[in-house]
Parts: structure tokens; sequence; C-alpha cells
């Protein structure tokens, strides 16, 4: 059964409130059992204008990811966080399909692994299959597996674009040194023009789950 994610990104604009929200979630998260993957952290913006604040939680289902945001639980410790930040929050179906197969051994690191976030509006849905096909060599090259590739959404607060893809990386740099290597540069240029995109790579959080 595909898992499901919480997407949220945020521009927080008071930490000291935030930071109240941010403690009161524990037990929501735990309830349905939302790890969290990405809290925060290292980021570089790769493509268009994402939020400042990144956010990944991986539950054991789409129905739990979304059961927990509609939970007693969460939506008290949510209206700590409205005064405090701006969203966009979606609530993603994982993937569960054929995985690229794994040519290179980029190093993992102690510091966590690395995420690529995509939002994406395909405006040539031609093009961009043949984008989707080619993509899977170079992130074999750099241990890139998915963990969101389309899939349904919900977006409860903000807005989003219509389809989302979230990859995992061994670490940080490797999910940065695919995004620049010759190989995905000249996959990009498949996709350029056949879709609208917001790509953000992002570091893995080592803390404590929930």
């Amino acid at each position: 059964m595909p898992k499901g994610y919480w997407l949220p990104q945020i521009d927080v604009r008071n930490m000291d409130g935030y930071k109240a929200y941010m403690e009161a979630t524990p037990s929501a998260h735990e309830k349905y059992r939302g790890n969290a993957l990405v809290r925060g952290g290292k980021m570089e913006v790769l493509e268009g204008h994402p939020r400042s604040r990144n956010v990944i939680r991986e539950f054991p289902d789409y129905a739990s990811a979304l059961a927990c945001y509609a939970s007693d639980e969460y939506q008290r410790a949510r209206l700590l966080r409205l005064p405090h930040s701006d969203i966009d929050f979606l609530i993603v179906e994982g993937f569960d399909g054929t995985q690229p197969v794994q040519t290179g051994t980029p190093p993992a690191s102690a510091a966590g692994k690395g995420f690529w976030i995509a939002h994406v509006d395909v405006t040539g849905p031609e093009g961009y299959k043949v984008y989707a096909v080619a993509l899977d060599a170079p992130l074999g090259q750099f241990g890139g597996r998915y963990l969101v590739r389309g899939g349904a959404q919900e977006v409860p607060e903000g807005k989003a674009r219509p389809r989302t893809v979230v990859i995992e990386f061994p670490s940080f740099d490797a999910a940065r040194a695919c995004y620049y290597s010759p190989d995905y540069q000249a996959v990009k240029k498949l996709r350029d023009g056949n879709a609208e995109v917001d790509l953000v790579v992002v570091e893995g959080y080592g803390g404590p789950k929930f």
C-alpha cells in the first residue's frame, strides 16, 4: 500500500510563535505515525519560487495522513500556527511503483538524507512523459528513489501546482550533485517548455520522529 505524506511549505513570520505550534504537534503525529523526514534544515532553491521552510512527514498510508490533519489533536495545534506563518499545505499519496535502477554508489551522509521536492504544472503532456522516462537514468546514478510521483493529493491550506514529485537521495550532497550533473541537465532539456516547476533540494531531519 502506498504511504502518505504531508508536504507543508511555510514562510514563518514569527518564529517564537511558530515554535509553540511545533511543540503542540507530537501527540497527533505519534497517534497517526507521522514520521518527520524533513523539518526545516538546509535547502537550496533550484527552480521557481518555493517558500522558505519545508517539511516532509511520512505516514503509513494516505488515509492516515488525511486523518491526522483532520484530527482534533492537530486542529488544536494548527490554531497556534495560523497567526505566525503563511503556508501551502499538501497531503499527497506516495509512490509504490518501479524505482530507478541504481547504477552508481553515491556516499551516504551522517547528516542524513537529501530530497528533491517538485511542484509541477505540466503544459506539454507528451513532452513531459518523455522527460519522466529519461529521468530514471540520472536518478539511478545518484541513488535517487521516488517517494511521491504524481498520485492523489489534497490542498487543505494555501495553493499548489497540480502535480507533486518527491525524490529521496542518500544525502543532501547527492541530491544537489544529481541536479547539477551533465546527465540530468541533458534530461532537463526534455522538460523545458513542457512544464512549469518549483523545485527545491532539502536536507533530511535526524531528530525525534514525532
